[in-house]
């Protein structure tokens, strides 16, 4: 009788034959781990490291420095992020613009840039708390997958950058709170950049922007004409 055929669901230390000698095995990822793949396992279950950022931003923090409103963003959040997404039957991207911010953190701490993927699945809520008058927003993030040693964290602009977090290499004394570090500070910089970027859509500010600072004004066609 011929052994079975299997491919292995998730990764296995050490050898498969020497542990199942009647099995056939094809390769060791069966891509249910979904790796560097969207997927609702990811989402449901979470990969590498699992946060949640929260923070409440003051009335007058909204109105002075973002210049928009709480009920504003509030109504912006809901629209766009969650019912918007939900329409499009968005996997894990109830936010906006989560892939910008991972994968500059990604790189500048040298992390797979690939994971950005799954590491991007998250959600931004809001809500008016204090009676209407403050901004509560949160991020949950249940696949943020970084790491600490090894691969690109030994580059030398990286390793700077990690050790300016205070989050480089492994920490002997609480094995993983390194990672788990990085991980909050991915969180983090997420939080900021959804409030930013909400706000200036909220204000009628980011295609403002994106023309005042992003886009040449200039004929680039009159220019190339004018050198042939």
């Amino acid at each position: 009788m011929e052994p079975p055929v299997i491919s292995l669901g998730c990764k296995y230390s050490g050898s498969p034959k020497s542990n199942f000698v009647t099995l056939d095995s094809i390769g060791l990822a069966g891509n249910f781990c979904s790796d560097k793949k969207p997927a609702a396992v990811n989402w449901i279950e979470g990969r590498g490291k699992s946060v949640v950022c929260e923070a409440v931003i003051t009335e007058e923090v909204v109105k002075k420095v973002l210049k928009t409103t709480v009920p504003g963003l509030v109504e912006l959040n809901m629209l766009k992020n969650l019912t918007g997404s939900a329409i499009a039957g968005s996997l894990g991207g109830f936010n906006a613009h989560a892939a910008n911010v991972v994968s500059a953190v990604f790189i500048a701490t040298g992390q797979d840039p690939s994971q950005n993927i799954e590491s991007s699945h998250y959600i931004t809520m809001m809500e008016a708390v204090n009676n209407g008058k403050d901004l509560h927003i949160s991020v949950i993030m249940p696949s943020i997958e970084v790491g600490i040693v090894g691969g690109g964290t030994q580059l030398a602009s990286q390793s700077a950058c990690l050790n300016l977090l205070g989050a480089k290499g492994a920490s002997l004394k609480s094995p993983g709170s390194n990672a788990r570090l990085l991980a909050t500070v991915v969180a983090g910089s997420m939080l900021v950049g959804e409030l930013s970027s909400m706000s200036a859509i909220a204000a009628g500010q980011l295609v403002k922007s994106h023309m005042k600072y992003n886009i040449s004004t200039r004929d680039m066609a009159a220019i190339a004409g004018s050198k042939s």
